[in-house]
């Protein structure tokens, strides 16, 4: 039986169980454990890809296609491993899962209840996801005392009770709030927090908590003493300048020690090793340069609906010692005050989306860009919104647009597979009263690069593989078309038919792909595309710097004695 980690979290939500599960999988790695993470969520949605980037952020997507929460895009930036649909389990699935063996007869017409056939399946998905590893991490979503995560901690009380304390761990995560007014740290919300949980049947053994400061030693022993958590295991998770710096500061508090010896791993550790980490983090806080890039988003006032694209950008200047200052600006704003709000961007870049709000604020976007000589990074519907630019502006295709926003469109340079794909190259219209989840085209794919073009140049390979989440695809019949006109076709799918990347021969970086190459970003590597876009922002900055010294200078001398 793999050795399992449920952490768990009271008090408030966004407290960082993911964070703090993928930094403790990061020192355990360190110490040559294969180790796996997986995330329990309370909701009923069979997985997050149709739930609104308001409500959930982002939508992460694995290499096998699945949609899951934004904590995997944490675990999988902090480890090697790399994770599957088994690793992102939400209540929904777990119902869908126990219904379908109830029709099928499975359950040899019993009552089928909570307990045992639902905490069941959820011990089965749990056994499934972990096996062959030597330990796995399990995230329960949600707070303790939240009624949709009950049948998750039954399920994980009855682990504990299978397995023994030799083979399960529990580290809830709390809250240690200072209250300014008061002048002191106070440790009640954590004694409820606990109390919650034990009410439940579960007693911790670690509790990380969260705070501003460092909790003085008085108060862990009063938390150990009412929580009855060992002193040791009452650990402080303060704020940090960066999240990249939390697995040296567990490490520093003895946690991974704490593990080793509850779980009796001793014997397949050795030292830890966090140098890529420390690496990691003097890049991260000592950025000899900086540049500025724009991102053109519809979600931009709720920052975890970009997630992955922020740290993709962080990952890319890190890469160089560049700090990367990102601009979010509502593509709805471009479209009402013009593309002056892109002023000073060294970079623009337009991530994905879906739907017609803010998509002509794209298009304008990746003009100015292609007009202005501004180093330009389209990703997905980024693509899109280049394409059917470049159609208008360049190719002269009036009206040029994407079926997803204009069904009468003349020239429908963007659309469905089904709506291209036809004897004629018509469009025909599509069934728009089809499910939405699972439709799209999902998960790792290969792409063929061209030789000599700028995105076989950032690769180093002629073959790569990228993490897709999309409907609407380049219309191939255009691609002559544009082809004649500039656009260079650098990517395509495995059998040819479909463009994955484009770029433009006359400009000094632009570049875009169907993909979410921001998915398979990690601080300790960065990623092709994301570290070239940041070198060339970075030449763009020094381009601009030097047209404006003349002018500087002489500004200087017009008003010298």
């Amino acid at each position: 039986m793999t050795p399992l980690i449920f952490v768990t979290g009271g008090v408030v939500s966004s407290l960082g169980k993911g964070i703090a599960a993928a930094s403790l999988a990061a020192i355990l790695e360190s110490r040559g454990l294969k180790v796996t993470l997986m995330k329990l969520d309370p909701y009923i949605n069979v997985d997050p890809g149709t739930m609104s980037p308001y409500q959930h952020g982002e939508v992460y997507v694995l290499d096998d296609g699945a949609e899951t929460d934004l904590d995997l895009g944490h675990y999988e930036r902090f480890v090697r491993t790399r994770l599957t649909r088994r690793n992102a389990i939400t209540t929904g699935r777990i119902y869908a899962n126990v219904l379908r063996k109830e029709r099928r007869g499975d359950y040899l017409g019993a009552t089928v209840q909570v307990i045992p056939h639902i905490t069941d399946e959820i011990k089965r998905c749990i056994d499934e996801a972990v096996a062959g590893y030597d330990v796995g991490l399990v995230e329960i979503g949600g707070t303790v005392g939240d009624i949709e995560s009950l049948p998750f901690l039954e399920a994980i009380r009855q682990l504990r009770s299978e397995r023994g304390p030799e083979k399960t761990l529990f580290m809830h995560l709390t809250l240690v709030p200072y209250l300014k007014a008061a002048g002191e740290l106070k440790t009640k919300p954590t004694q409820h927090s606990v109390k919650e949980l034990r009410s439940i049947g579960i007693q911790p053994d670690v509790l990380l908590c969260r705070s501003e400061q460092p909790i003085p030693e008085g108060e862990k022993r009063k938390i150990a003493l009412f929580t009855n958590v060992p002193e040791k295991a009452v650990i402080d998770a303060i704020d940090v300048p960066n999240i990249y710096r939390i697995p040296m500061w567990y490490h520093a508090k003895g946690l991974d020690n704490i593990v080793i010896e509850r779980l009796h791993l001793a014997g397949k550790v050795r030292e830890a090793d966090l140098s890529e980490w420390e690496r990691v983090v003097e890049a991260f806080e000592h950025p000899r340069e900086s540049v500025s890039i724009a991102i053109v988003g519809k979600y931009v006032e709720h920052k975890d609906a970009y997630k992955s694209i922020a740290e993709a950008l962080t990952h890319g200047g890190m890469k160089q010692g560049v700090r990367v200052d990102m601009r979010w600006i509502e593509a709805d704003d471009i479209e009402a005050q013009g593309v002056g709000l892109l002023a000073g961007a060294d970079g623009i870049l337009v991530p994905g989306g879906f739907g017609q709000r803010g998509f002509e604020g794209k298009v304008m976007a990746a003009r100015h860009a292609r007009e202005r000589g501004v180093p330009y990074f389209g990703i997905c519907y980024g693509l899109h919104a280049a394409v059917v630019e470049f159609a208008r502006n360049v190719a002269g295709l009036g009206g040029a647009n994407s079926t997803e926003n204009d069904r009468a469109s003349p020239h429908p340079v963007i659309a469905l597979i089904t709506e291209w794909r036809t004897a004629t190259g018509a469009v025909e219209r599509r069934d728009e009263t089809s499910d939405k989840g699972g439709t799209m085209r999902l998960g790792s794919q290969l792409c063929r690069l061209q030789p000599g073009t700028l995105a076989q140049r950032l690769y180093g390979a002629d073959e790569v593989h990228e993490r897709h989440r999309h409907r609407y695809e380049f219309n191939d019949h255009y691609r002559e078309q544009l082809g004649a006109k500039g656009m260079v076709m650098s990517g395509v799918s495995e059998d040819g038919s479909l463009v994955e990347m484009i770029e433009l021969a006359d400009h000094p970086w632009f570049l875009a792909c169907q993909a979410h190459p921001e998915f398979t970003s990690t601080p300790r590597d960065g990623h092709p595309l994301f570290v070239g876009f940041i070198k060339a922002a970075l030449a763009e900055r020094g381009r601009r710097q030097a047209a404006a010294a003349p002018a500087v200078a002489a500004g200087k001398e017009a008003v010298a004695p």
